[in-house]
């Protein structure tokens, strides 16, 4: 039944880029009426003010979000205004968009170019809502939603909820064989709750990404770097002293040895962090590509034969891409709850 769902889902999804692939290829006749792969791709994994959610632009579903900027003054006005207007008129000023940024111009929307052609316009402070800020909402009350419901499910201390059991198997397992393990029975329970917390928001992102349709949130290196910075932050805020001390002054090493790798220890307490966030960021990315990839295929040979061949292995690549998501959870809590471990161990009580 999973898999039949699964595949629909795909076929809705070929659909839904058969549309997109018609508007590439109407803007570009001039080039031979190719569409243009990358544009295609990158629409659908990056972030914008609109949702697109189905169909084409002007007949398909898009939910236009509101654009809120400060540009000496509150600016709050639909997304629609943007890509159907050459200049949108505020209260204080007028802006327009250039490659999914907003600039403030002139009345006629003039930009100001430097030499690689970037505007050098000012930019207002944007605090737009969009299509991946909708995507976090709709994850956060989906979460509280689902642990509210465990809680609610259990009747003399035993789930009754079948999809609760699930739950609580996950939850046991990270406790037992990746949190206790790396930080020990005595500290864990202080780091648990981040630990199940980013593990089930990944999780939960990453499957909602496959949906067709669905914003590509763990694929925005903004988000994962955030992750990141969350885990860099409570874990050296709670080191120890023998964890600093083994860093930059290590116990039985020669005098010119440590000052020979403090100075990397110290680049790595920054490097170790940042892994996570590409590693996460790079893994999820990749694999939408690779679908989308396949199925530009069909739009760019039009073959029977290749149309085949594309669903076939896009099919299975989100297969795969299911296998990844719980596996990125899995490495980004473990390699977590392994930073933390290393960082609050008491090396000299160990050592004496």
């Amino acid at each position: 039944m999973i898999s039949k769902n699964l595949f629909l889902f795909f076929l809705s999804f070929i659909f839904t880029l058969s549309s997109d692939a018609e508007i590439q290829k109407n803007k570009n006749q001039d080039s031979q009426n190719k569409i243009d792969i990358s544009d295609t791709i990158f629409e659908h994994v990056s972030d914008s003010h609109e949702w697109h959610i189905a169909g084409s632009h002007n007949n398909g579903i898009v939910l236009y979000l509101p654009v809120i900027l400060w540009n000496n003054g509150l600016e709050i006005f639909s997304s629609s205004k943007l890509l159907c207007e050459k200049v949108v008129k505020g209260k204080h000023g007028y802006y327009k968009m250039y490659q999914g940024k907003i600039y403030s111009t002139n009345s006629i929307g003039r930009f100001h170019l430097n030499k690689k052609g970037i505007p050098i316009n000012n930019k207002p402070w944007d605090f737009s809502i969009t299509k991946n800020v909708v995507a976090l909402l709709i994850s956060f009350f989906f979460l509280c939603f689902l642990f509210i419901r465990m809680r609610k499910s259990y009747r003399n201390h035993q789930m009754k909820w079948s999809l609760g059991i699930f739950l609580e198997f996950l939850i046991l397992f990270i406790r037992d064989k990746i949190v206790i393990p790396n930080i020990g029975e005595r500290k864990y329970k202080t780091y648990l709750p981040f630990l199940l917390t980013s593990f089930f928001f990944i999780l939960f992102n990453n499957l909602m990404g496959l949906i067709p349709g669905f914003p590509n949130v763990t694929g925005n290196i903004n988000i994962t770097f955030v992750l990141a910075i969350a885990t860099f932050i409570i874990t050296n805020i709670n080191s120890s002293k023998s964890y600093w001390k083994h860093t930059f002054w290590m116990p039985g090493v020669p005098i010119g040895i440590r000052f020979l790798l403090a100075p990397i220890e110290f680049i790595g307490i920054f490097i170790r962090p940042l892994t996570l966030c590409i590693r996460l960021f790079a893994n999820i990315t990749a694999g939408h590509i690779i679908i989308l990839s396949f199925i530009c295929l069909i739009f760019i040979f039009k073959n029977f034969f290749i149309a085949g061949f594309s669903i076939i292995f896009g099919f299975f690549i989100s297969m795969l891409e299911i296998m990844v998501a719980f596996l990125q959870a899995f490495i980004f809590t473990t390699l977590s709850s392994l930073l933390i471990g290393m960082a609050v161990k008491n090396y000299e009580s160990e050592t004496h």
